[in-house]
């Protein structure tokens, strides 16, 4: 026969009453646990406004970056012109000092004390092609310091040795200037002087050899004669 639980002033208790409290605490914790863990998420859980300020951030970002990156390309392009435009200013400078240098050289050989003394003759014949077809425009320098302080008068013309259609022609000034009339470049200097002028040469001719002619006002003409390839040769290719 079962016994009837008591208390101690003697009265009967409930058997229901203790599960029911334990049922109560277990349920009070559950719900604090998932208060808790709503809170958690609630903190710390991806929020749709802060996700799309976010992407704004990271898209002003992106940006911000494309924009240097572009500026300092620009910046890298800039840089490499400029290099390249002095490093062209350099050359020409160079290429300028070295004329000058030549010049100078060219002058003490002529004006200097130490001079070697000769009359009059042709230093050098340039001939460069001109836009229109067949004309050339001829450079030529003339010197002389045997009569320091003398003037030195008189014309300068130019005949051309070529081939065409097989066979050897002569041009005289004449057929040069397209004038059998045509006079002579006149030229007056000391020391030196670079007489200029333009002569066209006719369809098919295949030049060989230019000849300098000069004629002065007193005393015995003077016949300077120059290849073809090197009187159209660049100066600085020449020796």
């Amino acid at each position: 026969m079962s016994e009837t639980p008591t208390t101690e002033a003697g009265g009967t208790r409930p058997q229901g009453h203790g599960h029911g409290l334990a049922y109560a605490l277990v349920a009070v914790f559950l719900a604090a646990l998932a208060f808790g863990a709503w809170g958690l998420w609630a903190t710390f859980g991806p929020r749709p406004n802060d996700a799309r300020a976010t992407i704004r951030a990271q898209q002003q970002r992106i940006a911000e970056l494309e924009q240097a990156v572009a500026t300092l390309s620009r910046s890298d392009q800039i840089s490499r012109d400029a290099n390249r435009e002095l490093q062209g200013t350099l050359a020409e400078r160079d290429e300028e000092i070295a004329g000058l240098r030549a010049d100078v050289a060219f002058y003490e050989r002529f004006v200097g004390s130490t001079a070697q003394r000769h009359g009059l003759s042709v230093h050098q014949l340039q001939l460069q092609p001109q836009a229109a077809s067949g004309t050339w425009h001829f450079t030529a320098t003339l010197t002389q310091n045997l009569n320091r302080g003398a003037v030195n008068r008189g014309r300068l013309t130019l005949s051309v040795e070529g081939t065409r259609d097989g066979k050897l022609e002569e041009l005289d000034w004449g057929d040069l200037r397209q004038g059998s009339s045509a006079p002579g470049v006149d030229y007056s200097f000391k020391y030196f002087q670079q007489v200029e002028g333009d002569i066209l040469l006719p369809p098919g001719l295949q030049p060989i050899r230019v000849t300098v002619h000069l004629e002065p006002a007193r005393g015995a003409a003077v016949e300077q004669s120059f290849s073809w390839e090197e009187a159209t040769a660049r100066p600085q290719q020449r020796g």
